[in-house]
């Protein structure tokens, strides 16, 4: 006789619903039966969405107040790009906003031709990010200077933090030439983020395609053709999982976030499943 299926822990990421204010996002993600949040501190392209809350601002305490009424907690921030311009020094604010709230880590990407200075950089974020007892995870994105998973360990490994990791974003992995099989070969304290989502069978040819899918084109786990079932069977235990799908123009945030949850929960019992039977 099979165990009971018991469900993981599962955040949500702010992009899923970007235009819905933080602390009705901690609303939303609690009724639909996620533990955590990610938040949008900092925007990821010029332009972007995201939501300042100062430390000892109001703002701040109100997320805090629905943060503790919830039980909800706040996993990551996101996103920082570390480019050619980038200081870590101006992104202690960020930081600071996020410690308050509880967050554990803050998402980068890395974006500067000049290997050297990328790794340096990243070197510095991981030591300022240590100050505020947080931790630094490198996305690979096709479109970046980091475009692989494995740029993004070699990155992470030669900048020799031990708060340093990688984030595992089903749809960057995937397109990028990634396969669940070369998990089994990180070292697995590298792998402590993990954002899941679905997509087409058809890959994106173009940069500019990339982009797109990552911003518009995603779907709910189990809806596409993303190995997810292999992925998450080869993640380490403790690796904390969240879902990255933005939503669409015409679906409710509380509609999306619940099919969200519901989506993951069945793809999550099925790589459980599996696992078992394995």
């Amino acid at each position: 006789m099979s165990s009971a299926f018991a469900m993981p822990h599962l955040g949500l990421a702010h992009f899923s619903a970007i235009g819905v204010p933080p602390v009705e996002l901690v609303g939303l993600a609690a009724g639909a039966g996620f533990s955590a949040v990610g938040l949008r501190l900092y925007p990821a392209f010029p332009g972007a969405p995201f939501y300042e809350l100062p430390a000892g601002s109001a703002a701040s305490r109100d997320l805090r107040n629905q943060l503790d009424d919830t039980g909800i907690s706040v996993y990551d921030i996101e996103f920082v790009t570390i480019s050619p311009e980038f200081t870590s020094s101006a992104i202690a604010p960020i930081l600071e906003a996020a410690r308050v709230l509880g967050a554990q880590r803050v998402s980068v990407c890395g974006d500067d031709p000049q290997r050297s200075r990328l790794v340096s950089n990243f070197a510095a974020l991981c030591d300022l990010a240590s100050e505020f007892e947080m931790s630094v995870d490198l996305e690979n994105m096709g479109w970046r200077s980091i475009a692989t998973f494995s740029d993004s360990i070699s990155v992470v490994e030669e900048a020799g933090k031990a708060n340093g990791g990688v984030l595992v974003d089903a749809l960057h992995f995937s397109r990028n030439g990634g396969a669940p099989g070369d998990l089994r070969a990180v070292p697995t304290a590298l792998i402590r983020s993990v954002q899941l989502c679905d997509a087409a069978a058809r890959p994106p040819r173009s940069h500019e395609e990339m982009t797109r899918e990552a911003r518009t084109g995603r779907l709910a786990p189990g809806f596409g053709s993303l190995p997810l079932v292999e992925l998450l069977r080869e993640l380490p235990a403790g690796a904390a999982l969240s879902v990255e799908v933005p939503i669409g123009a015409s679906d409710s945030p509380p509609d999306h976030i619940r099919r969200l949850f519901n989506a993951t929960r069945e793809i999550l019992k099925v790589a459980a499943r599996t696992r078992r039977e394995g």
